[in-house]
């Protein structure tokens, strides 16, 4: 007889041991999820920090030298204006000077990514490329809503528009 209830008691151990295996199975099973769960976000973050990082080192060399061009578009301008003068000049030499001057400033700036935005009179005006200093009665009823003139270039660097045109828009 003892050794019948010797049994029992053995049996009663084996199964309370056997719940807490499954415990400890399921515990770490758990565990095992919440970690593989937590190194697939720090791998995700990981890949978005280094995508990031990526696109920041790309920008800053396609628009590093976003301000020294925003600083030489007066210089642009000014030239812009004094072409039409220079073209009427009788000194030969001196005219052909200055466009040569003029086309070498123009060239290294594209060579940069600088490039005018090409807005002329009829245009569409597009609020993405274009700034209306004014609107004016539109001498012709078809520039309704459309550019009647330009009073400044505006310049894109490679896509970015970092100086918007200015326009006059007829009403």
């Amino acid at each position: 007889m003892i050794h019948d209830n010797e049994h029992f008691e053995e049996e009663d151990f084996l199964e309370e041991n056997s719940h807490d295996e499954e415990d400890v199975m399921g515990s770490d099973e758990d565990l095992l999820a919440a970690e593989k769960d937590r190194y697939v976000r720090l791998y995700a973050e990981f890949e978005n920090y280094r995508k990031r990082s990526t696109r920041e080192r790309n920008d800053v060399l396609l628009y590093g030298n976003e301000n020294l061009l925003r600083d030489l578009m007066p210089v642009v301008d000014d030239f812009e204006r004094a072409m039409p003068m220079i073209l009427e000049s009788e000194d030969q030499k001196t005219m052909k000077g200055v466009e040569l001057i003029h086309q070498k400033l123009m060239d290294i700036l594209k060579h940069k990514g600088l490039n005018a935005i090409d807005v002329k009179a009829g245009d569409e005006f597009d609020v993405e490329l274009h700034e209306a200093v004014t609107q004016i009665p539109a001498p012709d009823p078809s520039l309704s809503g459309k550019i009647v003139d330009v009073i400044e270039t505006g310049y894109k660097l490679h896509d970015k528009v970092i100086r918007f045109a200015k326009v006059v828009v007829g009403k």
